[in-house]
């Protein structure tokens, strides 16, 4: 009997093992997998958008059940915070399939990755007070992650600002040449397909061709980007429009009105410098007088100097 079970204890333990090995190789190949899932006329939408966010995203791929579960659990905890967060995802370039929760979730998923060698070198360095610093660097990681959204988002719209006075002049110059309105944005789109300015009112298109009004495609622009700046200069045109003004006049108008802006930047940057410049520069001169008085004042601490 012990025989028997000395031979059959190994065999049932490498097919345990064998089928565990299965399962983990038969989950991760299903998780890879970019098939459509399954749906019906009620949840189109939805399950649309998580097909195509499993397209473009490995981690949500996956992770897809976790990222789902902290979805939910985000959704009740930074309830006030997700339409910020909501905006900075699409005025920092992302693809809109993107809901905030689940982006809080993705945040989450990389800040554990990050966390898990960060407490080990923390434990192995520290010993047990180490892990709660890795906790802690765990954490900052995660809000690092989080800002990171943000400038990106301002980055976006700062390099959309810089390019925006050039789009306005040739939509001036196409409806000067007698073009409409349309086929000028359409064109002006083509020529910065490349750049956000152009991806942005290319959407602004795209939204007038299904059926959106002028005004309200730029106010749908204005809430996404949600800046002071674009909300005055967008505005301008939307109430230039209401009041019957050319728009050729208008785009000629706020393209001068940004250039001024850009210069009064360029001038409060170069304002600014000097300033943060001081404290370097104060580093250095102590750094300097250290190196240069330093071997006197040792040798008259020493006393040697007086001898």
């Amino acid at each position: 009997m012990l025989l028997a079970l000395d031979i059959a204890l190994p065999f049932a333990s490498s097919a345990l093992l064998g089928g565990a090995v299965f399962v983990v190789v038969w989950t991760m190949a299903r998780s890879l997998a970019t098939e459509d899932l399954a749906q019906d006329d009620e949840w189109r939408y939805d399950v649309s958008r998580i097909n195509e966010l499993r397209r473009i995203s490995l981690l949500y791929r996956l992770l897809q059940p976790l990222m789902q579960t902290l979805a939910a659990l985000n959704r009740r905890a930074f309830r006030e915070q997700l339409p910020e967060i909501n905006r900075q995802i699409v005025a920092a370039g992302h693809s809109r399939v993107w809901t905030a929760e689940e982006w809080l979730a993705k945040v989450e998923v990389q800040a554990v990755c990050w966390g898990v060698p960060i407490m080990y070198f923390c434990t192995q360095i520290m010993g047990p007070p180490g892990f709660v610093l890795g906790i802690v660097l765990t954490v900052v990681v995660a809000v690092l992650l989080r800002r990171r959204l943000a400038k990106q988002a301002a980055r976006r719209l700062f390099q959309i600002k810089l390019r925006l006075p050039f789009l306005l002049d040739l939509l001036t110059l196409l409806m000067e040449a007698g073009s409409t309105f349309l086929n000028a944005l359409r064109q002006a789109c083509n020529e910065f397909r490349d750049h956000p300015v152009g991806i942005e009112f290319g959407r602004v298109l795209a939204e007038m061709n299904m059926g959106k009004s002028r005004t309200a495609a730029l106010e749908a622009l204005r809430q996404r980007l949600s800046d002071d700046e674009m909300t005055s200069i967008i505005g301008a045109i939307v109430q230039g429009e209401q009041l019957g003004t050319p728009l050729a006049i208008l785009f000629r108008t706020q393209a001068d009105f940004l250039r001024i802006k850009r210069t009064q930047r360029a001038e409060t940057i170069a304002g600014e410098a000097a300033v943060k410049m001081l404290a370097p520069a104060i580093l250095i001169m102590g750094a300097a007088v250290i190196i240069i008085l330093g071997p006197f004042i040792l040798e008259f601490i020493a006393g040697d100097f007086m001898g």
